[in-house]
């Protein structure tokens, strides 16, 4: 699209809005008609870790949410010359999960409880069995048992339980509704009906009747609606929350809420059957849609749907890049020390390209980028390490490497269950998120460790908030009997191939070796959490 036509799309309200809550930064994509990106803006938050819990506060989101709307209406001015009064349809989506009580009065009652906590196991162990369904910590029937166990005081007085685009999504448009792909990570949903189990709804509502608490299951948790389903407009009072300086319209469509995960596999294309994507950046997660259900339970492995209602196996790790952006900050500092003002962007590509050069199996290094807890390798809580032998080859281009190389160490875990024990046929893996901005090198690392050919496309740093507004784009532009999947194919991915890397069998022997150091070197982070207080 042109200029002008973009202009003209802007001023008649043609246009779409997605904004996701993203772990490190909240971000605000609007798309032309053609469901190209033509306008951003962005905000840098970070989680909190407050009394043992990893939170954000309110005035986080809500300041935060402001700041990226702003930017990015700023942008559109910038760039086009006209005020952004109005959007064809908008959609929010946010990390994954966790925990978000509110009262009959609609005040939050706890903190925010965010993906990153690791205090459930208790409750995840016995839900999954009574469940006989995998129940990982980070989900909120997981958060909210714990809850019970512990006994904490505002558990009978909850009138409404989301998660954190649920929540965004009720104050704007007053409607208590979460797209299927998220309400899956709140509680398991039957794959039949598209709804809540009604299975589970009943074992859990039986387990907890001895407490005596005024709701039950069904009547706390959010109606669960479908991509392409209509999820309310934007209220007046919404409108005002959301762009402070007035000029947006109220009256907007809405379209689902949805989580991270269910976004990244809009943003790849990877909503049918035999497709999987790698979202990599303060987390991990890789997912796949499944043709049939796996034949046993995993621990490892999370099953959550599509936007739409498929089955997907996930595999979700809470540590990825944070500890190699701490690392980059402290090379910025080193340059800065010496009077030199070197582009952040700049700094990470060649940082990341200095990777490549590395020893295959990082020459002995090893390093843990565990900021919080990892479930999949038993970990509650995490300290971010880096270990070496004296005879280790310690230069940089091994300690950036083995710094992306544990960025993706716990999913290869999971993964290497899906794969090899359940024969999972995968047809196409796409690769998207930070990791990935940096061409060929967090692509071709990703490809040794799942050695699987991984696809990036040019959109692959767009991320969750392009997602978010093609959901809405869909809700707002599909055809009669169109699916989501075909949308994609023909509005917005027709004629994209993207670059595709097959995985190279020394990096996968490096890669493989590296496991090995990692998992045998598992007790010293278990020494490190035990020792540094």
């Amino acid at each position: 699209m042109g200029v002008s036509e973009v202009k003209e799309a802007i001023l008649n309200g043609k246009t779409t809005l997605g904004i996701e809550f993203g772990s490190t930064r909240i971000k605000a994509v609007l798309i032309g008609e053609d469901n190209a990106p033509i306008a951003a803006g962005n905000h840098e938050w970070e989680n909190r870790y407050e009394n043992n819990i990893w939170t954000y506060s309110l005035e986080d989101i809500w300041g935060g949410l402001q700041d990226s709307y702003r930017k990015m209406a700023e942008d559109v001015k910038e760039k086009y010359g006209v005020t952004l009064t109005k959007v064809g349809a908008l959609g929010f989506s946010a990390m994954m999960h966790g925990y978000m009580a509110f009262n009959e009065a609609g005040e939050l009652m706890v903190p925010f409880r965010t993906w990153r906590n690791t205090i459930t196991e208790e409750a995840s162990v016995k839900l999954t069995e009574l469940f006989e369904f995998n129940i990982p910590q980070r989900w909120s029937i997981a958060h909210l048992y714990q809850a019970i166990l512990n006994k904490e005081e505002h558990v009978k007085d909850i009138s409404y339980l989301t998660t954190l685009e649920g929540y965004v999504h009720w104050k704007l448009t007053g409607k208590k509704v979460l797209g299927i792909g998220e309400a899956a990570g709140m509680l398991p949903v039957d794959p039949e009906t598209k709804q809540y189990s009604r299975r589970m709804v009943d074992a859990f509502n039986e387990l907890i009747a001895p407490e005596g608490f005024p709701w039950k299951l069904e009547e706390i948790l959010p109606e669960i609606l479908l991509a392409g389903d209509n999820a309310g407009c934007l209220t007046e009072e919404g409108a005002r929350l959301l762009d402070t300086s007035g000029e947006l319209e109220a009256g907007i469509p809405v379209c689902p809420p949805e989580g991270d995960a269910g976004t990244g596999m809009v943003a790849t294309n990877s909503v049918a059957q035999r497709t999987g994507n790698v979202s990599a950046g303060t987390s991990v997660f890789a997912m796949v849609v499944l043709e049939k259900a796996l034949d046993k339970v995993h621990p490892e492995i999370d099953m959550v749907t599509t936007p739409d209602g498929s089955a997907v196996a996930m595999v979700h790790c809470n540590n990825c890049t944070s500890d190699l952006n701490a690392w980059i900050d402290l090379f910025e500092e080193f340059t800065q020390a010496f009077g030199m003002k070197v582009d952040k962007n700049e700094l990470f590509g060649t940082l990341y390209r200095k990777a490549l050069e590395g020893d295959p199996d990082c020459g002995g290094l090893l390093a843990y980028n565990y900021f919080s807890g990892e479930h999949i390798t038993g970990f509650e809580e995490g300290r971010p390490l880096f270990v070496r032998n004296p005879e280790s080859n310690f230069n940089l281009a091994n300690f950036m490497r083995v710094h992306l190389f544990t960025a993706l160490g716990a999913l290869k875990t999971g993964l290497d269950i899906l794969l090899k024990e359940e024969n999972v046929q995968i047809d196409r893996m796409m690769g998207h998120g930070g990791l990935f901005k940096t061409k060929e090198v967090g692509q071709r690392i990703m490809a040794a460790a799942v050695n699987a050919p991984v696809t990036v496309m040019e959109t692959a740093g767009e991320g969750g908030a392009w997602g978010i507004a093609l959901l809405a784009s869909y809700m707002k532009n599909k055809k009669d009997g169109e699916s989501l999947a075909q949308f994609l194919e023909r509005d917005v991915f027709a004629g994209q191939e993207g670059v595709t890397l097959e995985p190279d069998s020394t990096d996968v022997e490096g890669f493989n070796r590296f496991v090995e150091r990692y998992t045998k070197g598992l007790p010293i982070e278990k020494a490190a959490v035990e020792s540094l207080i």
